[in-house]
């Protein structure tokens, strides 16, 4: 009975010890080791950031920050919203596009106050908590900017929201495209929702109803002589500007200046039968087209003819051929007239020996050609002449900020020979 006893607690002994050794070897075990996590950090910044004002950044400079496409046109966008103007960097920094590690890195080299003085911020607080007013139903596509404001909107704002109405056709057609305009938010939409005239749902056929809508409501037919339309006339009847340029060289290089029937116009590839029978009852021939034959007969003095009034039929008579003639009038049409004869050289597609003996002759008047600064310039006009318009978008937003010819030059970084020409048509 002893030696059970002692076999069992000798029995217990190693079962305690053995538990005891395992329990040593599993506590002493070297910790595996893992590898160190590294971050890796994506591009922040251009290696040349220098000191900017945002607000005079456009969408192309935005993104050289290294921002997207899309988040460059977000903060253009904002900007809008908030008056047209960043007033502080605290107020930048709340543009949803702009993350905070990307505004950290930015702060430094932004050209604001950290905080809008308290005149601007009463200013800014007061847009942002305007309250919208709706009295009765309405629909939208027949208020004015006026109307708008008077609901609540900021000038800005409402001009925004015809620009939008505008890019639509010209009518909103449903709720569901109305709610897409940026410039009304969510708050406010749920206030103007009851009060819409309009169906909830877009159109299948909406595209269609939108491009072919626009033409047709602004089209007003008058009597016209197709041989003294220019570029803008033919624009004013309906047709597109590369349309219309088509039906003018038409008419200047393939028939000599004019058309002599309403069916050569018909001719034109650029016009449709369906066109062509809406614009006949109106096409009014006030003068008798010249002939072939009779351009020969002409004989002018070149020793007094303006290098800006000249006709193709002129050119035609001094020896150019149709496509050196057609090229110095269309060059002369678009720039608005010579300026100076070196001009008339310098057009493509032109016998350069040949035109070089005329502008010899003949003398250049440029008292009637028009110019601008770059502060009142039209925006067509920009956008058209052909020494501006690559410009053209850069000036318009400059000058919103800086109503200032010479801040506008420096901010354009122009070659000089590029700003030499344009400087032309300014005065």
């Amino acid at each position: 009975m002893m030696r059970k006893n002692y076999y069992q607690k000798l029995a217990f002994m190693v079962m305690i010890l053995t538990i005891l050794l395992a329990y040593q070897k599993y506590t002493s075990k070297d910790k595996e080791s893992f590898p160190a996590v590294k971050f890796i950090a994506g591009p922040s910044l251009p290696a040349k950031v220098s000191d900017f004002d945002p607000n005079g950044l456009d969408q192309e400079q935005w993104q050289k920050l290294g921002f997207s496409e899309k988040q460059a046109s977000t903060i253009l966008k904002y900007k809008d919203i908030v008056g047209g103007k960043f007033i502080s960097k605290e107020q930048l920094k709340k543009c949803f596009a702009i993350s905070e590690e990307k505004f950290s890195d930015l702060e430094a080299f932004i050209l604001l106050p950290k905080t809008a003085e308290k005149s601007n911020s009463k200013k800014f607080n007061s847009i942002e908590k305007r309250s919208i007013t709706i009295t009765h139903k309405f629909n939208p596509d027949h208020l004015s900017a006026h109307d708008w404001a008077k609901m609540g909107f900021t000038e800005r704002q409402s001009e925004a929201i015809l620009k939008y109405k505008k890019y639509l056709g010209g009518s909103f057609t449903s709720k569901e495209k109305f709610k897409e305009c940026f410039i009304i938010s969510t708050e406010n939409y749920s206030k103007l929702e009851p009060y819409l005239l309009l169906p909830n749902k877009t159109p299948e056929n909406f595209n269609s109803f939108k491009t072919n809508n626009a033409v047709k409501t602004k089209i007003r037919y008058y009597s016209f002589d197709p041989n003294q339309l220019d570029i803008d006339g033919w624009k004013a009847l309906g047709f597109s500007e590369k349309q219309a340029m088509t039906i003018v060289n038409y008419r200047d290089r393939n028939l000599r200046g004019s058309f002599r029937s309403p069916e050569e116009l018909q001719k034109c590839f650029v016009i449709s039968s369906e066109k062509f029978q809406e614009l006949k009852p109106y096409i009014k021939f006030t003068s008798v087209p010249v002939k072939k034959e009779e351009i020969q007969q002409e004989k002018t003095d070149f020793s007094k003819i303006d290098l800006n009034t000249i006709t193709f039929k002129q050119l035609l008579e001094f020896g150019l051929d149709e496509r050196s003639a057609g090229s110095m009038i269309g060059f002369r049409k678009k720039l608005g007239g010579f300026v100076n004869k070196q001009q008339i050289s310098d057009t493509y597609n032109i016998d350069k020996e040949l035109v070089q003996k005329l502008i010899s002759i003949a003398p250049l008047d440029a008292s009637g050609v028009s110019k601008y600064t770059l502060t009142d310039a039209p925006e067509e006009w920009l956008k058209n002449h052909p020494y501006f318009k690559y410009s053209a978008d850069k000036i318009i937003f400059y000058r919103i900020s800086y109503p200032d010819d010479r801040k506008i030059w420096k901010l354009l970084k122009l070659k000089p020979e590029y700003e030499a020409r344009m400087r032309l048509y300014l005065k």
